[in-house]
């Protein structure tokens, strides 16, 4: 009941925050495509245009956050409650067992064994292949949205982006495998000249 309510407040509060978000980046955008404003020249300029960029960017990062502390609660869950039960079961088995130093290695294999099959159970279930999946696919979704932040930000500093970088890099081998095939083949050739 207390999560529900938590929930409903959460979703209330990123309303809120995305409308107040935007009303300001609004504002700071119709500020920077006017003349006079204090914006309007280096690369403050090129920040207002792109701050209602990054502000959705943010909003959509604290949706997918989240999204991913639900599913990395719920991941905690399964195996507190999994570690839980293979350890009441091993309880069980204890007092079975004598305590003395002979059967120690047995006791052992015994607590190995119980964990071993309750967390291949888990791991097998598809209730914890959902909820891990779902759990990385928003992990990538963060990053995804932060690469996009980091590269309205490199734009707006006049910097290189990240994907720029890769493509330099990318024309740099190419620029590099042509230049030894070239001297290759001029190698073979001088050295044919020269018999």
């Amino acid at each position: 009941m207390y999560f529900m309510a938590s929930s409903e407040d959460y979703k209330k509060s990123i309303g809120y925050y995305k409308h107040v978000s935007l009303f300001w980046t609004d504002l700071l955008s119709l500020m920077s495509s006017r003349p006079h404003s204090l914006l309007s020249t280096g690369p403050l300029r090129k920040f207002g245009v792109n701050a209602k960029k990054v502000n959705t960017e943010m909003i959509e990062i604290n949706q997918e956050l989240a999204e991913f502390n639900a599913r990395l609660s719920e991941y905690y869950k399964q195996l507190t409650d999994t570690w839980n039960e293979a350890q009441k079961q091993f309880n069980k088995k204890v007092p079975e067992i004598p305590t003395d130093t002979e059967h120690l290695d047995s006791t052992k294999r015994i607590w190995i064994d119980i964990f071993e099959n309750y967390f291949t159970r888990l791991f097998d279930s598809p209730e914890f292949a959902e909820n891990f999946g779902k759990m990385v696919s928003s992990e990538l979704e963060l990053a995804k949205h932060w690469n996009n932040i980091i590269s309205l930000m490199m734009e707006s500093a006049n910097m290189p982006t990240k994907k720029e970088i890769d493509e330099l890099y990318k024309e740099l081998h190419l620029l590099r495998k042509r230049v030894a095939k070239l001297e290759k083949i001029a190698s073979i050739g001088g050295s044919a000249n020269g018999k």
